[in-house]
């Protein structure tokens, strides 16, 4: 029986940063879990896909059959919020594709997967989000990917460069940078509202 007030939030557990959107997560007043099998993402009102290699995520929800799952939550309108490898995930379509990449899709918008350089380069800034109260967000970007163009659906929450690093579609939310990685988790408490209010 899921809880009344407490959305039930599953992190995408085949690779990445699982851990750290958990925690995030509980902090905000979400029931979450983590998500590996079709079962289990049919058990969430809601879905994080986390930071880490666009390219293995993508190959391992294949191999774990759940791509398809993925892809029809989504397009019936479940929450999900991706981070940096996440946001590729996310994405309708990838400038520079590895090969045999596939995306789960639903916001319209291309991105270019390590637009920001290599893991060395990796850095930190400030940003303005749209929807978040309080001050700047700290965004740490790694190997993070950029958006290079939106459609008229896809609304812009944050730019960094010229580029837009966080953005929302519908019930879809996904941004450049690791907001799990910083102890400030009004990102994940906008994404848990938004889960809230779709229920």
């Amino acid at each position: 029986m899921p809880h009344p007030t407490k959305p039930a939030i599953g992190v995408l557990a085949l690779q990445g940063d699982v851990r750290e959107h958990l925690a995030a997560l509980e902090a905000t007043g979400a029931e979450p879990s983590a998500v590996r099998r079709a079962d289990e993402l049919d058990a969430v009102d809601g879905l994080v896909i986390p930071g880490g290699e666009s390219t293995t995520i993508s190959k391992l929800a294949v191999a774990f059959g759940l791509m398809a799952p993925l892809r029809r939550r989504v397009a019936a309108g479940m929450p999900a919020y991706g981070s940096c490898a996440g946001m590729i995930m996310l994405a309708d379509k990838i400038l520079d594709p590895r090969s045999g990449q596939e995306t789960i899709g639903g916001i319209d918008m291309i991105v270019r997967r390590n637009a920001f350089g290599r893991q060395n380069e990796s850095f930190e800034a400030s940003l303005v989000l749209e929807g978040v109260d309080g001050g700047p967000v700290e965004g740490v970007f790694i190997r993070a990917p950029w958006v290079e163009s939106t459609g008229a659906g896809t609304e812009t929450l944050a730019t960094y460069g010229g580029y837009a690093v966080a953005v929302r579609q519908g019930n879809l939310l996904a941004t450049s940078f690791h907001p799990e990685l910083t102890g400030d988790h009004r990102v994940h408490g906008m994404f848990t509202e938004m889960v809230r209010s779709a229920r």
